[in-house]
């Protein structure tokens, strides 16, 4: 893991909220930075998440978490820019099922990371190249390569520095499933765009080091395109966790080291994966859910789900999703701010 102290989160991670209304296009500020990564979802109306990024560019236009499709120029983001990104549908495209980025009155989520801020360079560490943009001070990398190997596992470059804690990964060029990696799941498999449970039928990925990750050659294909998003543990800015359910609205406590602005949740079983963060729902106890795999509206209300607090977050429901008994869960969290601050200032519970 990684040892540095970030003591404000939104340098790296930020959740802006907007509205559409209906234009072409549409400048998106109050991001802080130009991001690297943007993961757009509609709220109040069911269309598909879209991510964008700069090393695939702008005009190579989204992939959706929700889908196994290839990515679809026709939704591309006209620019990344100094304090957020530009959105590129044209007006005879943003009532469509895919065009979820500004169709009027919709109510929008859009995450945002920062790696290099740059579209990235070669990087020649695995088997195989690949074009990387890196952060080491936060932890995340974007990556895009070609799988130029016939058979075999691969060993790909992701810039970080120390060994990634969880990836995601997806074909570009044609129809794939996003395949998943996470610490606690080893060589098992789980899937983005599916409710699956982990699949440990094969050792589907390899040893994760301060330079590659092993991808299995069940999960590539010669000639094909990919991307992948890499992330890293930063101590008092991101957590790779895992917990196991009890099953009770008083459920468990999952420490972070820091007060999380954002929740990616998954049950290692068959069931849902949940998103949550600090600018949808403001305030304990929190129960504004979007899910990756669908295309479903925010769901709001029954069951609420979860406190962040200033260390962590205390589940608050049994539903299934969240705090089956003895179930085990895993995902990644996001700061706000650090539990103790880099010159020993304490965090404030919400």
């Amino acid at each position: 893991m990684a040892y540095t102290t970030i003591d404000k989160g939104s340098k790296y991670f930020n959740t802006v909220l907007y509205t559409g209304d209906g234009t072409g296009a549409k400048a998106i500020t109050g991001v802080g930075f130009q991001p690297d990564l943007v993961w757009l979802k509609t709220r109040s109306t069911a269309f598909h998440h879209q991510l964008h990024d700069r090393v695939r560019g702008a005009t190579a236009g989204a992939i959706y978490s929700s889908l196994t499709n290839a990515q679809d120029s026709n939704y591309p983001i006209t620019s990344f820019d100094s304090d957020g990104f530009t959105l590129g549908n044209s007006a005879s495209l943003i009532a469509d099922s895919f065009g979820s980025q500004n169709f009027s009155g919709t109510t929008m989520c859009s995450w945002n990371w920062l790696a290099s801020n740059t579209s990235g360079s070669s990087n020649t560490s695995g088997t195989i190249t690949s074009t990387v943009s890196a952060n080491t001070t936060s932890g995340f990398s974007v990556g895009k390569t070609t799988g130029t190997l016939s058979s075999g596992d691969i060993t790909v470059g992701h810039g970080l520095g120390v060994a990634p804690s969880m990836i995601f990964w997806k074909r570009t060029d044609g129809v794939s499933n996003w395949q998943v990696f996470h610490k606690s799941t080893g060589t098992g498999l789980l899937q983005l765009n599916q409710t699956s449970a982990v699949n440990t039928s094969s050792a589907f990925w390899g040893t994760m080091s301060s330079t590659t990750f092993t991808v299995s050659n069940s999960l590539y294909g010669s000639g094909e395109t990919y991307v992948f998003y890499a992330f890293a543990e930063v101590k008092g800015y991101s957590k790779a966790f895992s917990y196991t359910g009890n099953g009770s609205s008083d459920g468990v406590f999952t420490y972070c080291g820091f007060k999380p602005a954002f929740l990616l949740v998954k049950s290692t079983g068959a069931d849902n994966w949940c998103m949550l963060d600090n600018k949808r729902d403001t305030f304990n106890v929190m129960d504004k859910r979007l899910f990756p795999h669908l295309s479903n509206a925010e769901s709001t209300g029954v069951p609420t789900v979860v406190d962040f607090v200033s260390n962590g977050f205390k589940l608050r429901t049994s539903d299934s999703s969240f705090n089956l008994n003895g179930q085990s869960f895993i995902g990644f969290a996001f700061a706000e701010n650090p539990f103790v601050s880099s010159k020993g200032i304490p965090t404030t519970a919400r």
